[in-house]
Order: structure tokens, then sequence, then C-alpha cells
């Protein structure tokens, strides 16, 4: 079996699962509500507080498969419980962050300020006028709103002017580099050479 398919997903108190037709889950949690429809070929139960996904057969589509659906339903139930956030810095002379209502406003050295507004439920929060947080219970949402954040000026590799993912250090692996992650709750994420070449610089 999949390694990572064939652990349950335990389900926390609070928390409801309900499996319709096509593989279609909806979580409840305190902090909302996400509806999934996943592949059918999987077959989804419920057994007790655990939720347990199983595959038809070890195809190679059907091992990626059976990874991919226990993760995604585990990822909802963090996001019903504890939420999802990430943290980006805006450095630069003159560079800052604004919010006004559900519409964020960046100055990044162009000629106009860049004005961006709030997905549905996806929230901004600045701490300062250097430090945007991304928040929200869907992983996928939260990650592509950062994403398009981070776009609006992505770090140059010298002086770090940008916006840039925080990345915080977390060991040094067996060729005695050290190693950086992104701080999203939930999960270790990628991060592109600039952000570290600029994190490994200072």
């Amino acid at each position: 079996m999949s390694r990572i398919g064939r652990h349950p997903v335990a389900i926390p108190a609070g928390v409801t699962v309900e499996i319709a037709e096509k593989n279609v889950v909806t979580v409840k949690g305190p902090k909302g509500t996400l509806v999934r429809e996943l592949p059918v070929e999987m077959e989804i139960k419920k057994e007790g507080e655990e939720v347990i996904v199983t595959r038809p057969n070890d195809l190679k589509k059907m091992k990626s498969l059976h990874g991919l659906t226990r993760t995604l339903i585990n990822n909802m139930v963090i996001g019903v419980t504890e939420g999802y956030e990430k943290v980006l810095e805006v450095n630069g002379v003159g560079y800052r962050a604004s919010k006004s209502g559900n519409k964020l406003t960046l100055n990044l050295g162009y000629s106009h300020p860049v004005e961006m507004e709030d997905p549905e439920g996806i929230e901004t929060v600045l701490d300062g006028q250097n430090k945007i947080i991304v928040k929200g219970i869907s992983k996928e949402k939260v990650g592509q709103y950062a994403a398009e954040i981070r776009d609006k000026r992505r770090p140059e590799p010298y002086k770090g002017k940008g916006i840039k993912y925080q990345l915080f250090r977390t060991d040094v692996d067996a060729s005695g580099r050290l190693r950086y992650e992104q701080e999203f709750r939930g999960g270790a994420e990628g991060f592109c050479d600039a952000d570290l070449l600029l994190v490994a610089a200072g």
C-alpha cells in the first residue's frame, strides 16, 4: 500500500466528515466547511473516528491517487480545525503594505500602488507595514493567493528588494548545508533559490 495512503485520517472532536456519491467529501469544523470531489477510483469510508482510503489495484496511477486522496482529506481536516497561514515579507526602501477593509495596497517602487482584493475565504493580516500574513482554511487557496502577492514584485537576489516568503532555519543536512522552510502551518513547502540566497546571505 501507499506509505501515505495507508494511514487513516483521524477525525478530531468538533469535526464531522460526510462522504456522498462520487466521493464528494464534506468536512465541517470550528473554522468553517470545505467540500471537495475526490477521485472516484478510490474507496473512501468512515470507520468510527477515522477516515480510511483504499485503492482498487496496484497500478502506478492508483498508487499516486491513493496517497493524494488521503492527503487532501487530511488537509481539509487541518484546515477546518487549525487553519493555514503563510507569511510574506516586504523588503525595500519605501516598500510597504497597507490594508483597508478587504483591499490590500502594496507600494513596491512602481509609479502606482498595487491593489489586491482578498478572495472569498481568504484573509490578509498585516504585522506592521512589512509583513503580510495570508490566512484561510483551504491550503491551496492560501498558497495560491500568497504566490499572487509575491508575483507583484519577486525578490531580486542581490539586495533582496521585493516580496519574499518568510523562511526559518530547520536543520543542517548531511552535506552541512543549512535547510530552510517556508512558514506554512500544516506542512513544509518548497522555496525558490532567490529566497534561499537572501536568507543564507543574511
